[in-house]
């Protein structure tokens, strides 16, 4: 039985992931594959652009990676007091969110734009307290910083 490989342009469950260079039967590849946009041949030339283009991401990869960290070396150990009025049993009037953590660490003086969306705050902070809020960088760095929320006088 003859085979072609193509090269497949996004990930197709019985077949493989985006990237990937499988073999199929030459029916497939003509009638269903190919004219769908889903695969593509796996010429030499086709298999170099696929070379380039796995590098090239992995270059974005590693370089988007090291961003992240020194991002994170400078919020890492960062402490941000709020000052807050607060009734019986230490709970706040209002709250504090992630936009107000966000404009807070923009003050500090860092030099990259801080999206409030990076704030993993799972909800408002609504109580006196001390807080651990990571920070999504990156898929693999996420640095914490500590918030303090004290009584107002």
């Amino acid at each position: 039985m003859r085979s072609v490989k193509v090269i497949l342009r996004q990930d197709i469950d019985t077949l493989g992931s985006t990237g990937e260079i499988v073999s199929v039967k030459p029916g497939f590849a003509r009638n269903y594959l190919l004219p769908r946009g889903l695969a593509y041949e796996a010429t030499r030339a086709n298999l170099r652009q696929l070379e380039e283009d796995r590098s090239r991401a992995e270059a974005r990869a590693k370089r988007d990676y090291l961003e992240a960290r020194r991002r994170a070396s400078k919020l890492e150990g960062m402490s941000l007091t709020f000052h807050a009025k607060a009734g019986e049993e230490s709970k706040l009037f209002g709250s504090i969110t992630s936009s107000d953590i966000a404009d807070r660490i923009r003050e500090q003086g860092i030099d990259f734009e801080l999206d409030r969306r990076w704030i993993e705050l799972e909800e408002p902070i609504k109580a006196l307290g001390v807080y651990s809020v990571p920070v999504h960088l990156h898929a693999e760095v996420r640095p914490e910083i500590k918030v303090w929320v004290i009584k107002q006088d």
